[in-house]
């Protein structure tokens, strides 16, 4: 199928609202959705006291989380397919081939990039902020608020480029999920399937749907790169 003739097709299905195609975009987004749900309020604090507290090991830490960003996702939904097999430690669950499994993998994946980018952000923050919420009595709670509050543009950037990162995989989608039609195909899944097939129409229509959420997502950063801006020039 010529590449223009399949750029039609991928059209008039995204008009049409296709079915299989809402579905496939809805799973997508469910188990994203919910996978930085979870990952987002463990990485956040991770990196709070990975920045704000000295510890033996600190540096190898921070060498860790950053190095975990580049495992590829197709090496994570591996070690996730054997620990959730029958045999493994957590076959008792019935992850596999099921949506908790890809949010599972999703959550793996997401927590080194929300962490490392929140580690940044509030590594970057004033350290007098801390240290006067101290001077005036706040709680160590109270002290982490102050913090993340003046840091929450750097922190919602964290949380963008993770929800970036966990909606475009497809290694460990596919290990883990199986790929099966209603249940656990996604966005990146369905394109592999799609194009091994040689059926281009729905790929490109899916492909045009990830770059549509790729466009928006940069679109967010901007807007919060401009507002830190914005911020940091009135204080």
């Amino acid at each position: 199928m010529p590449i223009l003739e399949a750029t039609r097709d991928a059209f008039g299905l995204l008009a049409q609202g296709d079915a299989a195609l809402l579905q496939i975009i809805w799973i997508s987004l469910k188990t994203s959705l919910i996978a930085l749900a979870i990952a987002t309020p463990v990485a956040i604090a991770a990196g709070y006291l990975v920045a704000q507290h000295a510890f033996p090991g600190r540096r190898i830490a921070i060498w860790l989380i950053q190095a975990a960003m580049a495992l590829p996702t197709v090496l994570i939904g591996l070690l996730l397919y054997l620990g959730l097999s029958r045999q493994g430690p957590l076959g008792e669950f019935r992850w596999l081939f099921s949506q908790p499994g890809i949010v599972a993998g999703q959550v793996l994946i997401a927590l080194p990039v929300l962490i490392a980018f929140s580690l940044a952000a509030i590594q970057a923050a004033d350290p007098r902020l801390a240290e006067t919420a101290i001077t005036l009595g706040a709680t160590r709670l109270g002290v982490m608020r102050t913090v993340l509050h003046d840091v929450r543009f750097g922190v919602m950037a964290a949380v963008i480029s993770g929800f970036g990162r966990v909606i475009a995989e497809v290694g460990c989608a596919i290990m883990v999920g199986g790929n099966i039609e209603g249940e656990t195909r996604t966005i990146t899944t369905a394109i592999a399937l799609q194009t091994s097939k040689g059926e281009f129409a729905q790929g490109i229509a899916l492909g045009l749907v990830l770059v549509a959420i790729a466009l928006a997502i940069n679109a967010v950063l901007v807007l919060l790169q401009g507002d830190m801006q914005a911020v940091r020039g009135t204080s």
